[in-house]
């Protein structure tokens, strides 16, 4: 093993690089830092529980789409069997008015750039 030296050295610079992102994040703070989003505007509640619409509206709006387009049901029936209608601009939007101070901070901390724009109008920020 003459390039033994060589060869534990390049492991040690490959595994400083992997892991740098890692360190980087740790040594910043930025990874314990949450967005800091708007309150929704005159809502008692949401369509479902705070916890679950942030891991699964995605998943929500995607199946309201198909829904709609699809199957032309435009009722969403909640877990505590509250109606709601399916639309991201009439129920959604109604609540959360600001695209900027609402969608866009935590697509932003999460590095997705949603495609509901591609076909709704994004609503008009309030001053």
């Amino acid at each position: 093993m003459y390039d033994a030296k060589w060869i534990i050295g390049g492991l040690i610079i490959f595994v400083i690089l992997v892991a740098y992102p890692v360190w980087y994040g740790v040594a910043s703070g930025e990874a314990t830092q949450v967005p800091d989003l708007a309150d929704p505007i005159d809502a008692e509640k949401c369509v479902e529980t705070t916890e679950y619409m942030r891991a699964n509206h995605k998943q929500l709006l995607l199946t309201w789409r198909d829904s709609v387009v699809r199957d032309g049901v435009r009722t969403y029936v909640a877990t505590d069997a509250t109606e709601y209608e399916m639309s991201l601009t009439g129920t959604c939007m109604g609540c959360h008015q600001s695209k900027t101070s609402f969608c866009d901070r935590c697509h932003d901390y999460v590095g997705q750039e949603p495609d509901c724009w591609d076909c709704h109008l994004p609503p008009e920020e309030n001053q």
